[in-house]
């Protein structure tokens, strides 16, 4: 017979597991050489190559997280990839950006989470201290102004912001950019 361990004891050895995790990628988001950092995101399951992520980020389920190449992650960035995150090639996610694959239910009686999968499609901007909340798609080219807070989807080469982001006008649609070719080694 297969011994079974009460569920008590698997939600604090799984709640365990989650703070360890949680632990050694806050030390990593600190570490000073940033190929050392890419190192132990890929071997938590990160997806990426050719991508420049800064530090002192948060990060939540690496392995739900993918990143183009030529995309560059400001500092202080919040990913939380419970729900998933694709970002495309050539994005630039400036400082303290916030990415939410999930949140809380508020007219859950159980205050319980709900969310869905972000996309960010190629050439995208999204400006400094920005939010974007579970299951929105930024469309290719879009751009997010500073402070903005994104609830819907972003169509394809337009410009939005405020709170929530509304449209505010269109992009040109020539974008040649690589934002990881002006990256800092160290940071």
């Amino acid at each position: 017979m297969k011994p079974t361990f009460p569920k008590y004891i698997k939600s604090i050895l799984r709640r365990l597991r989650t703070s360890i995790v949680w632990i050694m990628l806050g030390v990593i988001s600190y570490i000073p050489i940033r190929t050392i950092r890419n190192i132990m995101l890929r071997i938590m399951g990160m997806k990426f190559d050719g991508a420049v992520i800064y530090s002192k980020f948060h990060i939540r389920r690496p392995s739900n997280i993918s990143i183009g190449n030529g995309t560059v992650i400001g500092h202080g960035a919040t990913l939380d990839g419970r729900n998933g995150i694709k970002i495309g090639n050539n994005v630039n996610l400036s400082s303290e950006v916030m990415i939410w694959s999930m949140q809380h239910d508020f007219n859950c009686q159980y205050f319980s989470s709900e969310g869905g999968p972000v996309v960010i499609g190629d050439f995208a901007w999204i400006s400094a201290r920005a939010i974007v909340l579970p299951g929105v798609v930024i469309g290719e080219g879009a751009v997010v102004a500073a402070g903005a807070v994104v609830t819907k989807d972003i169509k394809p080469y337009t410009v939005v912001g405020g709170v929530p982001a509304k449209y505010i006008s269109d992009r040109n649609r020539n974008l040649k950019y690589k934002p990881s070719e002006n990256s800092l080694p160290f940071i």
